[in-house]
């Protein structure tokens, strides 16, 4: 069956470069974009509960621009203030550009990875009399707070933010021959969504084995998986399947 249409679910890009949109003009796809997962901030009540003290703590490590929007907000529901002397340890440069939305940038004692926490975690060794908190989603890999242990790291998990399923009610009768996904959050919001769901002739593409295994979970079918040798995006996945359906 000719491949026609595909849903990834993930916001739209935000330019016209995305491999994405050379794919739909190269094969004349329609690649509709939409988050099958939406993030929400815990409360102030449910964070007491959690007996955290954030300003016990001397340094804040940063994976995400998500993980310092909720930072904030928390310290700013809570009125605990912004200390000045607070060191920043951040995955990568953008990351740590981002906290000039909430400090004065060159004023702060920021350091910043080069995109692996690995790299980051060197830095964060050159500071072992620092106490750390580490702002997390519910849903968190478990790659930092196990090396921030294994580097008898004083820290403290902080979880600030939880992934919770979309509303999806407006796609109940838009049918895609392929569905893009690239965690298991977004494969249980399709099934929380529509407990009905059929696959049938709809393909469905994972990114990551976590991801590909939470379809097979959950006994759906899964035609497309990234990465792979020759396929090390999920755009290329994508493509070399297309061809492969000609």
């Amino acid at each position: 069956m000719k491949i026609k249409s595909i849903l990834v679910s993930q916001p739209k890009p935000a330019t016209e470069k995305s491999p994405y949109f050379d794919l739909a003009k190269k094969y004349n796809l329609k690649i509709d974009f939409r988050p099958f997962v939406q993030v929400e901030g815990v409360s102030m009540k449910e964070f007491r509960c959690c007996k955290v003290d954030v300003a016990q703590h001397s340094a804040i490590i940063f994976n995400s621009r998500t993980a310092i929007d909720h930072f904030f907000r928390i310290c700013e529901e809570m009125k605990v203030a912004i200390n000045d002397a607070w060191k920043y340890f951040c995955i990568s440069e953008s990351i740590a550009f981002y906290l000039q939305k909430y400090v004065v940038y060159r004023k702060r004692k920021i350091f910043c990875g080069n995109g692996t926490f690995d790299d980051l975690l060197e830095l964060i060794k050159k500071n072992p009399d620092e106490k750390f908190i580490v702002p997390l989603s519910d849903i968190h890999k478990q790659e930092i707070p196990s090396k921030l242990t294994k580097a008898n790291i004083d820290f403290t998990k902080a979880i600030l933010y939880r992934t919770v399923s979309a509303d999806l009610s407006d796609l109940k009768d838009v049918n895609y021959d392929i569905l893009v996904f690239f965690s298991p959050a977004g494969v249980a919001s399709l099934l929380q969504n529509f407990p009905e769901f059929h696959q049938n002739g709809t393909r469905i593409a994972t990114f990551g084995p976590a991801t590909a295994n939470a379809v097979e979970t959950h006994s759906l079918r899964l035609d497309i998986q990234a990465p792979a040798t020759k396929a090390p995006s999920m755009t290329a996945a994508l493509e070399q399947y297309i061809k492969a359906q000609k």
